[in-house]
């Protein structure tokens, strides 16, 4: 091989994801398992839900009628598909449990690991 880049990229050196920084699977590694049949499967390993402590709090929505989660997401974080990062804050798994409910409270965070500003 003469690629320099592609070793190292082979090698494992460096670790690599298909998946962009705004996915909730960036990051995430992969794995490898051999199959009876000889074939070799790469699978993403389990993600893990940060737990809720780990945002900080920017404000509060109530949920009114009709509200959809990607809507929201796109209202307070700017991406409808950012809808997962309201999730995780939220420590929930299905994301219609949030807006299911009229007048359920939902936090909105910053994003996990930004620390927030105290008495703001």
């Amino acid at each position: 091989m003469n690629d320099p880049l592609q070793a190292i990229l082979q090698a494992g050196i460096v670790k690599t994801t298909s998946f962009p920084p705004t996915s909730r699977y960036h990051g995430i590694d992969t794995a490898i398992m051999d199959t009876e049949a000889g074939k070799s499967v790469i699978y993403l390993r389990r993600r893990f839900v940060p737990a809720a402590e780990k945002f900080a709090p920017l404000q509060q929505h109530t949920v009114t009628e009709g509200e959809r989660l990607d809507n929201l997401a796109n209202q307070y974080l700017g991406d409808p598909e950012q809808f997962w990062q309201i999730c995780d804050a939220n420590n929930v798994i299905r994301p219609n449990e949030l807006v299911e409910t009229i007048g359920n409270k939902i936090v909105i965070t910053l994003p996990e690991g930004i620390p927030g500003i105290k008495n703001a």
